[in-house]
């Protein structure tokens, strides 16, 4: 006889275990099924935490060679590429084992396995050995995440082609790195190996990096990001890319159809992501999809099946961490009754480069396509005291508010700690607030949040510090 469960979720990633864990506090039976063999999905594994590991080290590292310059002499720095992988690998190994510990602690039963349906109300998991057993269900979320997207014609093999998972553990620097895309995790990691030592070539398709971005944000940072030393050749299309005996040849053409090569030991493709769910049987149980094959749901998360949900990077919305964790939350209160929401106005983005840029809320370009008339501060980091004494001077805070009502829209920041600074934007947008309850919010000093204030003083022209 299959055991039975009043909730499954399949995939363990940020928005499954969160999900499987605040529907067993919610008082269901639940089970987890995760087919990696570890849990914490893409973000965990091969996504957010080994990425920021190895960002965090490679810009100690960058840091460390240049401390002589600020009065600190040390001997020869040198890049030991082996124990910064361990340590990148520990990070990962220590998440991973919380997040079972966690599901262990609410009593989420674990299924190490594929997980697929056999029908509405039974789950089929095989695991590595290739067993198979089934499981009962009266609620299922799929949670399956994303998978990273090629290139037509283009094989990824980890080693000389590689997607994010490959360019997160190359056993030693390239010297040449060819970047396809310049999107959040190109950029993130063309940053890593660009610190360590690699010439890094971003090629985009578009007149700009970082789609979907505030144009003029994108702009200060391909500048800050020229500087550093990363290239661009923007609105190149890729043609091929073949491998040889150095590495491999990209070619492209661009705008005016002029044909460039450019060779490399190792090429970076990141052109997105896509949903992932194959595997799921989904076409059995008539679950409908969208024409980018992600699940189609309602604003409960609920499919076109009564007791069948999905969220996260496999339906639509932004692919991050944080959405599909809110959605995991939301889901599994819809499912007893209560009512989850997701705020997707109030999602940041946040891109870990040096340095970090954030966002949330409404672009420029956005409130000008839906006629919204509207306001901006803006407060450069070189005149924040904090900024100036540690010498981290790049970038600006710039807060976008309703001409009439003053309410905050969006925001945008390039610099130093942008991804902690973006939260207490967040929460003046959750609660609906003016640009001038930012700036009559008393803020310490020196710290680089009076940043945020002085561009909300601004948005009125009353900064004081510029």
């Amino acid at each position: 006889m299959s055991e039975k469960f009043q909730a499954v979720v399949i995939g363990g990633g940020p928005g499954g275990y969160v999900c499987a864990i605040r529907l067993a506090q919610l008082g269901l039976k639940t089970a987890c099924i995760e087919a990696r063999g570890s849990l914490g999905g893409t973000c965990l594994n091969v996504g957010c935490i080994p990425s920021k590991s190895l960002l965090n080290l490679s810009e100690e590292f960058n840091k460390a060679k240049h401390l002589f310059n600020k009065g600190i002499d040390i001997g020869e720095v040198r890049l030991n590429l082996n124990k910064m992988m361990k340590n990148k690998d520990k990070a990962v190994s220590v998440l991973t084992k919380g997040v079972e510990f966690l599901l262990k602690k609410n009593k989420v039963s674990y299924f190490k396995g594929h997980g697929s349906f056999k029908s509405k109300n039974e789950i089929m998991i095989k695991d590595d050995q290739g067993k198979e057993s089934i499981i009962q269900t009266e609620n299922t979320v799929i949670a399956t995440g994303s998978i990273p997207t090629s290139l037509p014609g283009v094989k990824v093999d980890e080693k000389v082609i590689v997607s994010s998972t490959g360019a997160l553990k190359l056993d030693k620097v390239p010297k040449k790195m060819v970047v396809v895309g310049g999107g959040y995790i190109g950029l993130e990691m063309g940053s890593v190996w660009s610190r360590l030592g690699s010439e890094v070539q971003v090629i985009e398709f578009l007149d700009h990096i970082t789609p979907g971005m505030d144009k003029e944000i994108s702009s200060e940072f391909m500048k800050i990001l020229k500087k550093q030393g990363i290239r661009f050749n923007m609105q190149n299309k890729v043609e091929t890319i073949k491998k040889n005996s150095s590495g491999a040849v990209v070619s492209t053409v661009d705008k005016n159809g002029n044909k460039n090569n450019f060779d490399c030991d190792v090429v970076l493709i990141s052109v997105g992501r896509k949903a992932n769910t194959n595997g799921l049987n989904l076409d059995s149980i008539g679950i409908e999809l969208d024409e980018k094959k992600r699940v189609k749901t309602n604003k409960m998360f609920k499919t076109n099946i009564d007791n069948i949900y999905a969220i996260g990077d496999v339906i639509s919305g932004p692919m991050l961490a944080h959405k599909a964790e809110d959605e995991g939350i939301a889901v599994a209160e819809n499912i007893v009754g209560q009512l989850g929401h997701v705020n997707y106005d109030t999602i940041p983005g946040v891109i870990y480069t040096t340095p970090e840029v954030a966002s949330i809320g409404k672009t420029e370009e956005q409130l000008k396509e839906l006629n919204t008339k509207y306001k901006i501060g803006k407060f450069s980091f070189m005149a924040n005291s904090r900024a100036k004494a540690i010498d981290d001077t790049e970038g600006f805070v710039k807060i976008l508010a309703d001409e009439n009502t003053d309410k905050v829209l969006g925001a945008h920041i390039i610099g130093p700690h942008a991804g902690e600074l973006i939260a207490e934007i967040g929460v003046a947008m959750e609660f609906g607030a003016s640009s001038e309850d930012i700036a009559r919010t008393c803020h310490a000093h020196p710290t680089f949040s009076e940043a945020v204030k002085e561009a909300a003083l601004s948005v009125d022209k009353r900064a004081i510090h510029s």
